[in-house]
């Protein structure tokens, strides 16, 4: 699939300036929820860009650099585990993703969003399923979502480092549910969720 070719499309039914939405760390047991929208150029075509998740930490990183230089537009927005325990993950989500559409420095005419609706948005909205494979402006914005939000666990590695976040960004591995279980649940984690509540359960300490 051409990812380019399906932004292409929306240009063609007159959305002149399309903004690609999505989000990284709605899985994990700790850490914020990050979300990013990006406003590409129509005629720049950036050479391997495609959903971070199959991007290699190395190439993200320079896919990020040429996003964010390319870009005309790029938005962030972030909502910490706090707001996740007081809200839920869905709405925390939601709230990071109309953040990062009021971060932008232009209006666009339409949103390509992953999988979800934003509330309290007034733009033209169509919720894609699996959008960051299907469309260039929102794999572009997994790059920056998913960059900006390792960064902050590696922040976060240097302030908590009995839990490793460096290696596992929070999400539910082996190690980190260890972790949890032997020291007990950090500042940054969410205590809503179960396995955080349900500390380490299945595993042996010894």
């Amino acid at each position: 699939m051409d990812i380019y070719r399906h932004d292409d499309s929306f240009r063609d039914e007159g959305f002149a300036v399309i903004a690609g939405i999505d989000e990284a760390g709605r899985g994990p047991l700790a850490g914020p929820v990050v979300a990013a929208a990006v406003i590409l150029h129509p005629h720049i075509r950036i050479q391997g860009l495609r959903d971070s998740k199959k991007v290699p930490e190395k190439e993200r990183t320079r896919l990020f650099w040429e996003v964010l230089v390319s870009a005309a537009a790029v938005g962030v927005g972030i909502v910490d585990n706090r707001e996740i325990d007081r809200t839920n993950i869905l709405r925390a989500t939601k709230s990071a993703m109309r953040q990062a559409v009021m971060d932008l420095v232009c209006s666009p005419d339409a949103l390509l969003v992953d999988a979800v609706t934003i509330p309290g948005i007034t733009f033209r909205q169509f919720p894609i399923i699996k959008a960051d494979a299907k469309s260039a402006s929102v794999a572009a914005a997994s790059i920056i979502a998913k960059y900006v939000r390792d960064s902050l666990m590696l922040h976060y590695d240097n302030l908590y480092p009995d839990y490793h976040f460096k290696k596992h960004k929070g999400y539910c591995t082996k190690d980190h549910m260890k972790m949890i279980a032997l020291l007990g649940p950090c500042p940054i984690h969410r205590k809503s969720f179960r396995q955080v509540v349900t500390t380490g359960l299945p595993f042996a300490l010894s």
